[in-house]
């Protein structure tokens, strides 16, 4: 589950959510995985920004690279695309 905090009047979702809509549920069920039960992912926001590297488990958004929390939640989200990355941890 996640929980939000502000600092300098930027909101950040920490920790992980599931997703919900049918849409983003029915594309991860006909895409390939990345691994056993995992999807890396590229997330495009609907305010603009871009985030690769999204780790997509089981159905939930667990970890963005270089990121402390997961930076978004489901509502923020205009559309995924799977892309296979490797995780890079830099």
């Amino acid at each position: 589950m996640s929980a939000s905090y502000a600092d300098g009047g930027v909101i950040y979702h920490a920790g992980m959510f599931k997703l919900t809509e049918p849409r983003f549920v029915g594309y991860f069920n006909h895409q390939p995985e990345t691994g056993m039960g995992y999807w890396i992912t590229t997330a495009y926001l609907s305010d603009g920004r871009i985030f690769k590297q999204v780790l997509v488990e089981a159905g939930y958004v667990t970890r963005v690279r270089g990121q402390l929390g997961v930076p978004f939640d489901e509502a923020d989200v205009d559309r995924f695309v799977v892309s296979h990355d490797r995780w890079k941890d830099h």
